[in-house]
């Protein structure tokens, strides 16, 4: 399996200068556009990497899929489901240009960023504090590594230039669609996407909801079967931004990206999987990540389809 990681790494490697770093997060456009690893974890527990699978990096927006799950146990589905809506908005991640006064739960999904600081209101915490504590504790028991924590840099500079996202709360607000004070739920939310990860942990995460929110310690339940399917059919139909059709027909595989450079995916009962390259394409999807996971399904006929 490692060799066949290596040679797809080294087939889609003229794709990563291909791509363009996310320069629009000042800290994000110091990344080596370079770097290019792979992590597989297969359902037998056995893993597999290559290239650069160790590089540390911010998780950007495959923290989404943990924000939805943290919603849904912390609440119901039928809770969650009154405030976020499940279908593909074919916009991009950050769009505002919302056309009615108001917004609505159809207009919002979990996997982009109006959606995921929706979700930041529904963690449960006495402070906005304990609410982002509850968070990274879970990304580390997903991931097995108590070791992950947040780049300051990053927080800093998303906070200190994230506008957008900004108004993106404000009109949820301004919407009665959260409570919370603007400025601490978007606080949990920057620092929320400034975690630091590497291939192994997106794998690893991967893995779980791969394996139905079972971890690799026998009989180990980390989130219910039910929340698993629920999250998986987010990934598939949303998790890739306005490019997940595309991604679905040639990839076939539930998977969520992040202007990071990061891509989770996730092969059910099979494998879970991390790819890091920091070039992105117009969508903000990793281009030699997108490369490397087609290669990768078609080889090991990993599509659900």
């Amino acid at each position: 399996m490692e060799e066949l990681l290596e040679r797809l790494l080294e087939e889609c490697r003229s794709y990563t200068r291909l791509g363009k770093l996310a320069d629009y997060i000042p800290e994000l456009s110091k990344a080596d556009i370079n770097d290019f690893g792979v992590y597989l974890v297969n359902s037998d527990g056995k893993e597999f990497y290559a290239g650069d699978f160790d590089k540390k990096f911010t998780i950007q927006s495959i923290i989404k899929p943990l924000l939805l799950l943290m919603a849904l146990m912390d609440n119901t589905t039928e809770y969650v489901r009154q405030y976020i809506g499940v279908e593909a908005t074919g916009k991009p991640f950050n769009a505002i240009d919302y056309s009615e006064q108001l917004i609505l739960k159809e207009h919002i999904n979990p996997m982009v960023n109006i959606g995921a600081i929706e979700m930041c209101s529904m963690i449960h915490g006495e402070t906005y504090e304990e609410r982002f504590d509850r968070l990274l504790a879970f990304t580390r028991k997903l991931a097995g590594n108590p070791e992950i924590d947040v780049d300051e840099a990053v927080y800093l500079s998303e906070k200190r230039t994230g506008n957008k996202n900004r108004a993106l709360a404000y009109l949820l607000k301004s919407s009665g669609i959260i409570d919370d004070d603007v400025e601490e739920i978007l606080d949990i939310y920057f620092r929320a996407c400034s975690i630091r990860v590497t291939c192994k942990d997106l794998a690893n995460i991967g893995f779980v909801l791969a394996n139905h929110g079972r971890g690799k310690k026998t009989g180990e339940v980390l989130f219910s079967g039910r929340h698993a399917r629920f999250v998986n059919a987010i990934l598939t139909t949303c998790g890739m931004y306005d490019g997940s059709g595309d991604f679905a027909i040639k990839v076939g595989l539930p998977a969520k990206s992040g202007v990071g450079g990061g891509i989770m995916a996730v092969s059910p009962t099979r494998m879970g999987i991390g790819i890091y390259s920091p070039g992105l394409d117009k969508k903000g999807n990793s281009l030699a990540g997108i490369q490397m996971l087609e290669q990768l399904s078609e080889t090991l006929y990993l599509s659900m389809f």
